[in-house]
């Protein structure tokens, strides 16, 4: 139902990244554990995925690395924090944007501001914001994960944050959890009642309810 309410207004949305952007400035980047030749134990160092991420920007002649939504991957197996005796979380519920630290960020559609948070373990999402929506009464959220600290200090709860409005910018190593630099996007029908935070990766045995909860955010790329 969200998805499809979504896909009715895409046209409406404004670009994530702005419109000085072009289509043909995006490459898709492929991080699926199952991808051929993908150099798995390199990517789960920071050199190593910035090395990977500029060579295919340069490869495609892009400005901006896009994609990730519902990849099962291995870069989280550094961190404690997605790892379980039973099952390790490893399926990505976002969409990631890898562009340079600073990098601004705009709201795609009117929204106010639910909650932010500095969310501070190994490969978190550091600077974190999520908006809150609601089109023809239906109330959804956005997440952006992986920003500048400096941001959060100009926000208030219940803020209304303009469509098209410049409202964060993606973070450096130092504050975004300790990743290369790109925006972390989801959408989540029902925050569970969380504040600040929510999973960006689930495992298999959650996937069916968080990929229900957490539909495709490419619904966003409207370049």
């Amino acid at each position: 139902m969200l998805l499809g309410t979504l896909e009715k207004y895409q046209s409406d949305f404004f670009p994530l990244l702005g419109k000085s952007f072009q289509k043909e400035d995006f490459c898709k980047i492929d991080l699926n554990a199952n991808t051929p030749n993908l150099d798995l134990e390199s990517i789960q160092t920071y050199d190593g995925l910035d090395f990977y991420i500029q060579q295919e920007l340069k490869r495609n002649e892009a400005k901006v690395g896009v994609g990730g939504y519902l990849e099962k991957r291995v870069l989280y197996q550094q961190s404690n924090n997605f790892k379980n005796e039973a099952e390790n979380r490893d399926i990505h519920l976002g969409v990631d944007w890898w562009s340079s630290a600073g990098t601004e960020i705009y709201a795609p559609l009117e929204g106010r501001v639910h909650s932010f948070q500095y969310n501070e373990l190994h490969l978190d999402y550091g600077a974190t914001i999520i908006l809150q929506h609601d089109i023809d009464g239906l109330v959804f959220y956005t997440l952006y994960g992986h920003l500048n600290i400096a941001s959060l200090g100009n926000l208030e709860k219940g803020m209304l944050i303009e469509k098209g409005s410049v409202f964060t910018a993606m973070g450096n190593r130092t504050e975004n959890g300790g990743w290369v630099p790109h925006l972390h996007f989801q959408i989540i029908n029902n925050m569970m009642g969380k504040e600040g935070d929510f999973p960006g990766v689930t495992s298999e045995k959650l996937l069916a309810e968080f990929s229900e909860n957490c539909p495709d955010p490419n619904v966003f790329f409207v370049y």
